[in-house]
């Protein structure tokens, strides 16, 4: 009889644990990530930094810039003209986005496929255009003034008014929100929504027990992302508003171009910077809430 032959254990190269493992595996993944982080630094934190920096020692080293700022009384009011109106701007769209998104989560793939692209659409848009055409809109004589003019109120003109910004920028920002709160509102399972109503609550209550708490992680990303995309907008105020109802943006524009005020400006932008950061540390905190309350309302 022969010796029964066994098979040979196949090569390194082979098997499936084959290849970078460990510490070469981490290091090779370093390579690949090296660009993108040399490109973040080059093109972001260096003239960051650089603003920061010349803020503080820009035209005398010290907090001279920052002092001025809460002196001038133009900066203080602008600051708070700009985060008001950032305010609003999230606020309407969220009222808006809110009732789309969850239709979009109720229809059918086509119908679902044709909501998204109309929100899509204004990003196939030229900005320029967009803006021009609420020019058109917002202008004396426009459709606007005409529509009201219509039903006995005269003088609407929204060019050259925060009102009238804001009411550009809702329409600029709307898939911004639109587009995280269908991604949370997706994952939602509609069932509980139908076992809330099976147990005798009406649609009204099941919604507001329990689909909405679970959406609130969604609406804090979407309310966030416009909230600071509208703080740092500055084509949409520089078009529609007026020097007059000017937000920070344009105030940083007119210190570097006209005034050459280049630690001034920076100062504005770092206190833009700070508050920004606050913004999202805030709503950091209410997200850990949240997430406790969707863990709450799917134990029950």
């Amino acid at each position: 009889m022969t010796a029964p032959t066994t098979s040979a254990p196949p090569p390194a190269a082979v098997t499936s644990g084959a290849g970078l493992t460990g510490r070469p595996r981490r290091r090779a993944a370093g390579w690949f990530i090296l660009p993108a982080t040399a490109l973040l630094l080059v093109f972001f934190c260096y003239p960051l930094g650089n603003i920061i920096w010349r803020s503080f020692t820009d035209p005398s080293a010290g907090l001279g810039n920052y002092t001025k700022l809460l002196e001038d009384g133009v900066s203080v009011t602008v600051l708070t003209r700009t985060l008001v109106t950032a305010l609003i701007v999230g606020a309407c769209t969220l009222v808006i986005a809110y009732p789309y998104a969850y239709a979009m989560t109720r229809v059918t793939p086509r119908t679902r496929n044709l909501m998204t692209v109309v929100v899509l659409l204004p990003f196939w848009t030229s900005m320029m255009a967009r803006n021009f055409a609420w020019y058109m809109l917002e202008q004396r004589g426009g459709l606007i003034d005409d529509a009201f003019s219509a039903i006995g109120i005269n003088g609407v003109v929204l060019l050259g008014t925060v009102a009238g910004v804001a009411v550009a920028m809702v329409q600029v920002m709307l898939p911004f929100a639109v587009l995280p709160l269908y991604s949370g509102m997706e994952g939602i399972d509609k069932r509980l929504l139908d076992a809330a109503t099976s147990l005798g609550a009406p649609r009204w209550r099941a919604f507001a027990r329990v689909y909405l708490p679970l959406s609130l992680p969604a609406v804090l990303s979407g309310f966030t992302l416009v909230f600071i995309l509208t703080l740092g907008f500055y084509v949409t105020p520089a078009l529609l508003g007026s020097p007059q109802q000017s937000l920070v943006p344009q105030l940083i524009a007119t210190r570097v171009t006209d005034l050459l005020d280049f630690g001034g400006a920076g100062a504005l932008g770092s206190v833009l910077l700070v508050i920004t950061l606050l913004a999202l540390f805030v709503v950091s905190r209410f997200a850990n809430l949240s997430s406790t309350t969707e863990k709450a309302v799917t134990n029950e």
